[in-house]
């Protein structure tokens, strides 16, 4: 029969590393100079999209909410519309995709529209509310 002190002793320990590994920073296959490449390439392929009704780009607009970009290079944006009943919905979020997709590196793109929070004004960049003349 074995020793349940030794048997609590063990389980404590694994439990111990266990959190240790859980809590240690997790580390990208990525090396940092190619997610910092890859990040302002995307940032740059998303402001080369426009809204058509809005002269400003979606990312200056603050349409963008979320750009998730996984060790493999598939890109998640989560995003928004000025309004859910904008005439582009449908084709904005594909417009987004394959901007991002023709970033060298990039494996694929999915953009996923969410309305939460909804977008206001506020969520705009400097320059986007200067270009509206919105100061």
């Amino acid at each position: 029969m074995s020793d349940p002190t030794t048997q609590s002793n063990a389980v404590t320990a694994d439990s111990a590393v266990f959190t240790e590994a859980w809590d240690a920073p997790q580390k990208s296959a990525l090396a940092q100079a190619e997610i910092d490449r890859l990040t302002d390439d995307i940032i740059t392929a998303l402001k080369s999209v426009f809204d058509p009704e809005i002269p400003v780009d979606v990312y200056e607009l603050g349409l963008i909410y979320k750009v998730d970009l996984s060790d493999d290079r598939d890109v998640l944006i989560e995003m928004t519309l000025t309004a859910p009943g904008c005439p582009v919905a449908g084709e904005m979020p594909v417009w987004i995709e394959d901007a991002v997709k023709k970033v060298e590196g990039v494996r694929s793109a999915r953009a996923e529209l969410t309305f939460d929070p909804p977008w206001d004004p506020s969520k705009m960049s400097d320059e986007a509310k200067l270009a509206l003349n919105m100061f």
